[in-house]
This record gives C-alpha cells, structure tokens and sequence, in this order.
C-alpha cells in the first residue's frame, strides 16, 4: 500500500496544501512549529476520523486541529492498496464519516461497515490494522523515541510488551496483576474479609436467617387468605340467597295485595248475596202481609156507633118526629155507611196491591242488578286470579333467569318453593360473616405487617443473591480472562515471540554492524541482549540510541505480522537519539530491507536528507 496525494483544503495551521508522495522514499521537512506533525495527523484522521474524546489529552484531535479563521475543516488523501486498486477519502473532520470512491470516482462509501461509534471502517477491512495498531507498529512518532535517560525503563518495557505480547502497550505481568488487584479489591475471596463477597455472604445469611423466622407468618396468611375466600363464598352466596328471598317475597307481597283486592271483591259478592236474600225475604214479606187491623177495627167501630146512634134514635128520638124523612134518615146511614166501606175497601186493596207488586218488582229489578254484580265480579275475580298465577310465574321465571348462573338449580328451587330462610335469617347469617370478616381483616392486617418485612428481606434476598450471583460470574469471568490470557501468552511465548526475537535479534545485529547479536527474553530477567564478548547484559543497561534502535527494530520486525498490506512506515523524528553511524545503518538496512515499503520521514533538520544523499538512495524531499 502507498499514499500518493494529500490534498488539505484546510487543517490545522494547514490551509490548500497540496503533497505528492512517491512510492518509496519521502522526506517531508521543515522547522519545527512548520506543521509537519499536523500533516502526520491529517494522514491519521483521513484513515480513521478525528475524535472529540480527549483521551487522556489535555484537548481533543477535533478541538486541536479546527482552524480557527475558517469554517473549511476538510480534505482529501489518495491511495493505492498493493492489489494496484485506488481510492480517493474525502473527508469533511466535523463529520463522522467520509466519502470514498474508488478509481472511476464511484461513491461507494456505503460498500463498508459503518460503526455508530467510530464511523465507516473501510481502512480497517482493506488493511485489517485499526487505529490503535498502527500507532503501535506503522507509525513511530517523536514521543514515543525522544525519552529521556531516566525513561529508558519506559522503552524498555515497550519493548519487552512487544517480545512477550505482541503489543507494546500491553505487559502480561501487568495485565494479570491488575487483574488479580481488580479481583480481590472488587469481589474477594474465601480468606479476605470485608470485599464485596465476603459482605455479601454475610447479608444473605443474616436474611436468610431473618426470612425463616418471619417465613411461619407467611403460611398464617395463607391460612387466613383461604379463610377469607371461605368467607366471602358464604357472603357472596347468601347475599344472592338474599335478593332472591327479597325478590320473592316481593312477589309475594304484590301476590297479597292482589289477594286482598280479590277478598275485597268476595266481600262485595258476598255483601251482594246477602243483600238478595234479604231483599228475596221482604218480597215475601210483602207477599204475605195482611189488610192493617187497626183501619178494620175502626170502621168496625165506627159501623157500631152507627148502629148505636140509630137505635138511640128510634128509641128516643124517632118518636118525637113529624117529618118521615128526617124521621127514616138514620135508617138509611147504615147501608150507605156499609156501601161505602165496600167499595172503600175495594179501592184500597186495589191500591195497596199495586204498591205491594211495585214494591216487589223494584225489589226484584235490585236483585237482578245485584246479581248482574256479582257475575261481573266473579269474572273479574277469575280473570285477577289467572292474572296474578302468570305474573308470578313470570317474575320466578325472572329470578330463575337472573341466579342460575350464580346459585345452583336445586339451591335455587328450594329458595323459590320452600320457605327455609327468611329475609331476616339471612341477613343475620350476612352479618356474623361480616363480622368474621371484620376480625380476620383486623388479624390480617398485623400479619401484613410482618409479611411485608418478609417481603422487603426476600426483595433485599433477591437483589443480594443476584450481586452475590454477578460477582460470582464476574469471578468466573474474571478467572476466564486469566485462563485465556495465560494461554494466549503461552502460546505467544511459543509462537509469536520466538519469531519476534529472531527478527529483532536479525535486525538490531545489522543496525549495530554485529554489536549486539541475539535478544532473549524470559519472565524472570525480562530482555536482556547478548554483547559482542557473549555475554547477556539486561536491556536497561544500554544506551539510549541503543534502546531507540531496538525499539525501532522491534517495530520493524512487527510489521509483516500485522497485515496483508504493506503499510507505510512513517518515522516523525526518530532519529533523535541516532549518532551519524546509527542513523547510516537503519536508513540503509530500512531501504535494504523494506525497500517494498513506503517510507515516510518527517523531520527538522537535514541529517536525514544528508544521509540519503551520501548513502546515494534516491528519495523524494518536500519541503513545508
């Protein structure tokens, strides 16, 4: 892989800066504070983005880089993978992602996973090298060679991550310490007290302890809720036992009143009988009455007197009389007198005969009437009666209807037909339920309380066995990690690391002209590198230029393991520490043996370019 061009519109102190790099060998130099570092980051950010996390920096890339006197923030690098296939990044650095075309300027940006975090991974598939990994092989940057003597340890270090692990920011040692700190300090073991294991144990069973005491209050209530449910059944089916009593004895209260009314018209049927007979009896009264006594009497009386008068006349009267006429009309009183009661008694018993027979059909017309009354009432009697039967067996109907979902058939039968219970009786059985109810809710109510610490210990049970749980999975996870990291170094130590130290032992052997020959590294002594007399000296002892060179050896070493693709090797002032020997060896052992490589130096002065010059390599100088 190369990169051609870098195009930035504007970056940093950079603004329409235009780079053209060739195959091999470049020397981009300038005075420092030139942008020369701002460059090596716009070649970073157009592979990976820029970050606005600071990362353990004082400010962000994205903060650092942002010109100020322009809201361009943009540019564009070309590049070409070893396959002879070449893209073209254009990069707008306040955005996540890129647009990326391929050779006939086709966007196809959308060809590669984007991820919500670190945005379109196109490097990272065509290379397999993230941005973490090229910093730590690719590219050597100034601060990682320019230490001072008393961080020659820190290089060191670096150095052996890289023999024993493969990175040089990762030390086994290290990692398992700290990862056997984290478990102690964050989960414990059997023999630690007062770790989160140990704290938890002792929680869980002082709960435990605590729930098996409470735990009998907790059947008690079970005891009590099946109690409760037996007496609410009994509510529930004597109150349906109730309206139904209630709802019949409705029925038979309007079956009453009914009654009544029909008794009241019995009563008047009745009444009306009794009326025609005794109307029947005075006809026959009025039949079998006889001419009044005491008129007879009279007009016998008054016929005797006459009589009387007469004789008296004839005796004492009669004789003193002339006149014939005068003398005999006494005599014809009696007759007269006799005439007259005849065709008067005539007259009367025709008169009374007719009133009799008057007072008889009147009284009869009455007992037609009455009668007619009495068959209107019968009928309505029947008809009331016939009406009340179908009324109440409509509103059992109704009931029957209305409980047979809720009281059984034969419950429901005996209620409507039979009279067990009455209004009354039930309501009393409602109420000394009731009142059970009452004293088992007062008993319930001092058991809640004690089943809700109940509750609020198996709450705190559960949350305390799952943090008991998660620590005992994250041990588990933890000793996993250990396991599989241990592996992995063995396995590296078997593998990686041989290949490692062969290579660095080859190439720090050609940088140093045959100085130091062999590189060994081992969990005890760590790196030590063998002299020209034979002997194993630990790596701390050396020069600093000599820990630069084996810093870079090892890097170069790294390079063919990390990738299909043969990246650039970009060096930003790493000659530092290099006398002009050191620096003649690594620039012709770098051309000698990755002259398939890309080569890019970034520096500030002109030891390199006069090195080159005398070393007769060809390479392309850009000056900033």
């Amino acid at each position: 892989m190369k990169i051609n061009k870098l195009k930035i519109n504007a970056f940093g102190k950079l603004q329409n800066t235009e780079i053209n790099l060739n195959k091999n060998i470049n020397v981009i130099y300038g005075e420092n504070e030139s942008g020369k570092s701002t460059i090596l980051k716009f070649i970073l950010n157009s592979f990976y983005g820029t970050s606005k996390n600071k990362k353990g920096k004082e400010i962000s890339d994205y903060e650092q880089y942002k010109p100020w006197n322009t809201d361009e923030f943009s540019g564009k690098l070309e590049y070409e993978l070893d396959n002879g296939e070449s893209f073209e990044i254009y990069r707008e650095f306040g955005k996540k992602n890129p647009k990326i075309f391929n050779k006939n300027l086709e966007d196809i940006s959308k060809e590669f996973n984007i991820d919500k975090n670190r945005g379109n991974e196109f490097f990272y598939e065509q290379t397999k090298i993230d941005e973490e990994l090229f910093l730590s092989t690719s590219a050597i940057l100034q601060e990682e060679i320019r230490l001072e003597k008393n961080m020659q340890n820190n290089l060191i270090q670096k150095i052996t991550n890289s023999v024993g692990t493969g990175l040089d920011n990762v030390s086994y040692k290290r990692a398992i310490d700290r990862i056997n700190r984290r478990q102690l300090e964050e989960i414990g073991s059997e023999r630690s007290r007062e770790k989160p294991i140990n704290i938890l144990e002792q929680k869980l069973q002082e709960l435990k302890n605590k729930k098996e005491e409470i735990k009998k209050y907790e059947n008690l209530k079970s005891e009590i809720n099946f109690e409760k449910e037996k007496i609410n059944k009994n509510i529930l089916e004597n109150k349906i036992k109730y309206e139904i009593i209630k709802e019949k004895n409705k029925i038979k209260l309007n079956e009453k009143i009914e009654n009544e009314k029909i008794n009241i018209k019995e009563k008047i049927k009745n009444d009306n009988l009794e009326k025609i007979n005794k109307i029947k009896n005075n006809i026959q009264e009025i039949r079998n009455k006889k001419q009044n006594n005491s008129k007879n009497k009279l007009i016998i009386i008054l016929f005797l007197i006459l009589i009387l008068i007469n004789a008296l006349w004839y005796i004492f009267i009669n004789k003193n009389i002339e006149n014939k006429i005068i003398k005999n009309i006494f005599i014809i009183t009696v007759p007269i007198f006799l005439i007259f009661i005849y065709f008067y008694k005539k007259i009367k018993n025709n008169s009374e005969n007719s009133e009799k027979n008057e007072k008889i059909n009147n009284l009869k017309n009455e007992i037609k009437i009455l009668e007619k009354n009495i068959n209107e009432i019968e009928n309505e009697i029947k008809e009331n009666k016939l009406e009340i039967n179908s009324k109440i067996n409509s509103e059992r109907e109704k009931i029957k209807n209305n409980y047979l979902q809720k009281i059984n058939n034969y419950e429901l039968n005996n209620l409507l037909e039979n009279n067990y219970y009455d209004e009354e009786e039930i309501n009393k059985k409602i109420n000394e339920e009731e009142i059970k109810l009452h004293k088992i809710n007062f008993e319930e109510k001092d058991i809640d309380e004690k089943c809700n610490e109940l509750i609020n210990i198996e709450e705190n049970l559960n949350i305390a066995s799952e943090q008991y749980d998660e620590l005992q999975n994250l041990n588990k996870s933890i000793n996993l990690v250990k396991e599989i990291l241990s592996n992995s170094y063995e396995k590296m130590q078997n593998s990686v690391s041989p290949i490692l130290t062969e290579q660095l032992s080859k190439n720090i052997s050609e940088i140093t002209n045959g100085k130091y020959n062999k590189v060994k590294f081992s969990d005890e002594q760590g790196m030590t590198v063998e002299t020209e007399t034979g002997d194993y000296v630990p790596a701390e002892r050396l020069s600093t230029g000599t820990i630069d060179e084996l810093y870079m050896s090892l890097r170069l070493a790294i390079l063919d393991s990390i990738s299909e693709e043969k990246i650039p090797i970009i060096l930003d002032e790493a000659f530092s520490h290099f006398d002009d020997t050191r620096l003649n060896n690594i620039l012709k052992y770098i051309n000698e043996k990755y002259s398939d490589r890309q080569l890019i130096i970034f520096t500030c002065n002109n030891r390199e370019i006069k090195a080159l010059e005398n070393l007769k390599i060809n390479f392309n100088l850009i000056k900033i």
